[in-house]
């Protein structure tokens, strides 16, 4: 909705003034609490993130600050939070290690070519107003690949929890199985951190949701490590941590402009793309739903293509919106953007006090910490709701799912969309044909599409619930072909196009055929409530005059009863005993 005495090239140059009135002292102080709750909860999550994308420590941190305010400016929702997130971590990864040697420079510069590249591509499909295209990629996609990447998460991390030694790069099921082989060499010492962390984390979470259960499973993980290093030495534990992360503001940052690198990186940059704006669209309108707000998906694909293009300046890899924080945004209060915004300032204040004692953090608690985070990812509930309720949706979730274990992850991810969209080809190409007969029992005689009931044997009435369009014609034309094939002596069709949004020059071509065909065989082809705006492209196609502007009515009654009284065959009337319209007595008595 435009604000009163705003310009609307000025809302379009800066959208937050959108919810500028909604910023007062009252929601101010409810932005803050809900920010330091985000700031507190992104501090964990950005550096396990960054460990599964194979970034330094401190970049998942750095992907929290100005990617999140950016995003939170320009794009639409109130609650949305941007930053690192498991997913977007995953098929960094994935992509990315096969080029370089992860958290070397080399990897760097890559993971923020690829953001920049994910943020320009992110900026133009908004600016093309192409939101509408995340519509098209089925939820089943964006679990089933969750879930794998769960998976693999586990696989990633199996070697940091038992402190074995399991080459980069080894697939997950091969992980298992050198996993078993070296069970004689689990390092107990840091088996236990791993543990002790796990542990910690579930009954945090169960026991007191409100507390950031991953703080204390870090700090319990650290502890026990500092107690089994304080009793049997270093040289002895042989425990491995996570180093000191550097105490400073973001950096600034160049991603590579090398052509070549751009154009190797360009397939992975689109399904980043996809899987990104997904994500952060769902998620926005999932909350929108809650907060009954509005949200704009060219906006969000807005916004977060500036905050990538800004990320990849300032030591930021591919940020989108992440479910768990926006939804600790919502549940703590937070009534307009500004709580994003605080968040990322406040992450900026901890990390310049916090960041030396990272130094003491072990790898087998943050191995722990991203067990928690792979079980979170597995949507068990909407898995059974899905596998229960749909098996075309049931078929792109496994395919997804096992595409992210077995196959390229980009690929995957291109597959799950490329299912989705012929999913929707398939239901949109098939619209339901429904014949229509007036029913005795209901009142006024109602039409129904009731298959028990009897048909005029020279009249046929048939819905189509669908466009016409060219992928839906073919389909169209059998059916109504297969109704005067099944029964030759209805020669009169009449067409009911209410449910008909929309029709392409491949699906005036058919009625015109449809019309002249019924005209062949000794009949006609007559429409029933043709939209306006349908009607006018039949008009200015010339369509309207092969198929007959008498033709087409806007009232049934009026429509049968021209039908009745002039098309039927009297003689067929006179010996028909069904009377199935209340014309009929009219006909049988005119004879």
């Amino acid at each position: 909705m435009q604000k009163p005495n705003t310009s609307p090239w000025l809302l379009n140059l800066f959208p937050f003034l959108m919810w500028s009135d909604r910023v007062t002292p009252k929601n101010l102080r409810a932005d803050f609490l809900a920010g330091l709750t985000g700031a507190i909860v992104v501090l964990p999550q950005g550096v396990a993130f960054a460990a599964i994308a194979g970034m330094p420590p401190q970049y998942g941190l750095y992907a929290g600050m100005i990617p999140a305010i950016i995003a939170a400016l320009w794009g639409s929702s109130w609650h949305l939070v941007s930053g690192p997130t498991t997913a977007a971590s995953v098929v960094l990864f994935a992509s990315l290690s096969s080029y370089a040697e992860p958290a070397s420079d080399q990897y760097v510069q890559l993971a923020l070519t690829l953001t920049l590249m994910v943020g320009v591509i992110q900026f133009v499909l908004g600016f093309a107003r192409l939101g509408v295209l995340v519509n098209f990629i089925s939820h089943a996609v964006v679990i089933g690949f969750t879930a794998g990447a769960a998976v693999l998460i586990f696989a990633n991390q199996v070697k940091h929890f038992l402190g074995i030694h399991i080459d980069r790069g080894t697939e997950f099921y091969e992980v298992i199985h050198q996993a078993v082989l070296q069970v004689d060499q689990i390092n107990i010492y840091v088996a236990t951190i791993g543990i002790a962390t796990l542990l910690s984390g579930i009954l945090i979470r169960r026991y007191l949701p409100k507390v950031p259960y991953m703080i204390i499973a870090m700090v319990v993980g650290t502890l026990v490590s500092m107690i089994l290093v304080s009793l049997y030495g270093e040289s002895e534990t042989a425990i491995a941590t996570v180093g000191a992360l550097p105490a400073s503001l973001p950096p600034l940052s160049s991603p590579s402009f090398d052509w070549t690198i751009i154009r190797e990186l360009m397939p992975v940059a689109l399904a980043v793309t996809l899987f990104a704006l997904t994500e952060a669209v769902s998620i926005a309108r999932s909350i929108g739903v809650k907060s009954g707000q509005h949200v704009s998906g060219n906006q969000e694909f807005i916004g977060q293509g500036l905050s990538n293009v800004a990320g990849s300046f300032f030591s930021g890899y591919v940020a989108t919106g992440s479910f768990n924080r926006s939804g600790v945004n919502y549940e703590a209060g937070a009534k307009t953007p500004l709580s994003a915004v605080m968040a990322a300032l406040m992450l900026m204040l901890i990390v310049l006090l916090v960041a030396p004692y990272a130094k003491v953090l072990p790898n087998a608690a943050m191995a722990g910490i991203l067990f928690l985070v792979a079980w979170g990812l597995i949507d068990v509930h909407h898995i059974k709701k899905i596998v229960k309720t749909s098996r075309s949706d049931t078929a792109i979730l496994l395919t997804t799912f096992l595409s992210t274990l077995f196959l390229d992850m980009v690929f995957a991810i291109f597959l799950g969309v490329m299912l989705s969209l012929g999913l929707y080809l398939k239901r949109t190409s098939r619209p339901k044909i429904l014949t229509r007969v007036p029913d005795p029992k209901l009142r006024k005689r109602k039409f129904n599409t009731d298959p028990n009931l009897i048909e005029c044997p020279q009249f046929k009435i048939a819905r189509i619930d669908g466009s016409l369009f060219f992928g839906a014609v073919a389909h169209v034309r059998e059916t109504v072909r297969n109704f005067y094939t099944q029964n030759p002596s209805q020669k009169q069709i009449l067409i009911v196009m209410s449910g008909v949004n929309f029709v392409d020059a491949e699906g005036a071509e058919f009625l015109e055929q449809e019309a002249k065909f019924r005209r062949d065989v000794g009949g006609h082809m007559f429409l029933y409530n043709v939209k306006e705006a349908v009607q006018s492209d039949l008009t200015k196609g010339g369509s309207m005059q092969i198929i007959g502007i008498e033709n087409l009515f806007t009232s049934k009654t009026e429509a049968v009863t021209h039908i009745v009284g002039q098309y039927l065959d009297a003689s067929i009337c006179a010996k028909c005993p069904h009377l199935v319209f209340l014309e009929c007595e009219a006909k049988k008595q005119a004879e």
